[in-house]
């Protein structure tokens, strides 16, 4: 049976799963997205969406509310009569909104619920040195990210995965997941499964002022703290003048050693970082007002 629609997402992460609902014999009646905001140099240019742009490519109705409980707002999704609606990377919906329509809303969170509710679940993931994750579909309820789950497809972490790069492969898994979940919604032909509660984790959003590296602790510990705020917003360090740096790449060592946690040692054309049993040797940074580059374009800078 084919369903009606209503997509609900704005990021770049949001857009294959739209595609794959799009390319299927559903029909996706209407998209729900962010409304455009200025940016760039001088915050002169109207931004739209990703979601937005592949919406009108291909010749989606597409709606921009400020507030969701509106009732204009309202009534116009009311209008799009859809049987389902799906969420990708989208704010938190009010439950007028959720319980609309005939099937549910379903959402596709990028954890292995229950485990890394919250906002920033990729990032949490290789902050906390997990080797394995995964995305979720589920039906909203009341409070955020507790519904009930359909299916779920793990991703493993590589040890050099970043949120960047974890992140690009886990929005194409995601969408297939969620083209499986809503085929089965629309057959009936499915089960719906509890979240067990003793094994809930959390992922809050994450703030730029929470992001300065922590170097008392392993080398392990910091190594994933920086590649999980790779590429934003960014794991960065203070020096004496308290000038920041950002580290986007790095790699560990450890190893025995008299400096003190935190301590920036040069040396041998390597800049390196002390942490409690080893170093982080920095391999591409930016420091306040400049532009990222490598550890030697940066050495070369100070010597000149």
């Amino acid at each position: 049976m084919a369903l009606k629609i209503v997509f609900m997402g704005t990021p770049d992460f949001a857009v294959p799963s739209l595609a794959a609902l799009n390319a299927s014999h559903h029909e996706v009646v209407g998209v729900i997205t962010s409304t455009d905001k200025y940016g760039g140099r001088g915050k002169k240019t109207l931004l739209e969406s990703a979601v937005k742009k592949y919406a009108i490519e291909h010749n989606i109705p597409v709606l921009q509310p400020k507030n969701l409980k509106s009732a204009e707002f309202g009534e116009e999704l009311k209008a799009l009569n859809a049987d389902l609606q799906v969420v990708v990377a989208f704010r938190m919906l009010p439950a007028v909104v959720w319980d609309m329509p005939r099937l549910g809303t379903m959402n596709l969170h990028g954890s292995l619920l229950p485990k890394y509710r919250g906002a920033a679940p990729i990032n949490w993931a290789i902050i906390k040195g997990e080797k394995v994750t995964g995305l979720t579909t589920f039906l909203l309820q009341h409070e955020i990210d507790t519904g009930d789950t359909l299916e779920q497809a793990k991703v493993p972490i590589d040890y050099k995965d970043t949120a960047g790069s974890l992140h690009d492969k886990m929005m194409t898994v995601g969408a297939d997941l969620v083209a499986s979940s809503v085929d089965k919604i629309a057959s009936g032909d499915y089960q719906l499964t509890p979240q067990d509660d003793a094994f809930v984790t959390k992922a809050p959003k994450i703030f730029s002022k929470t992001c300065q590296i922590d170097f008392n602790q392993s080398t392990r510990n910091v190594y994933n703290f920086i590649r999980g705020l790779n590429p934003y917003p960014g794991a960065f360090a203070k020096n004496a003048e308290e000038n920041t740096m950002k580290i986007f790449t790095c790699e560990e060592s450890v190893e025995t050693h008299k400096d003190k946690p935190g301590d920036l040692v040069i040396t041998n054309q390597k800049l390196k970082y002390a942490t409690i049993d080893g170093y982080i040797n920095v391999q591409s940074l930016q420091v306040s007002g400049k532009r990222r580059m490598s550890v030697q374009d940066y050495l070369n800078g100070i010597k000149s």
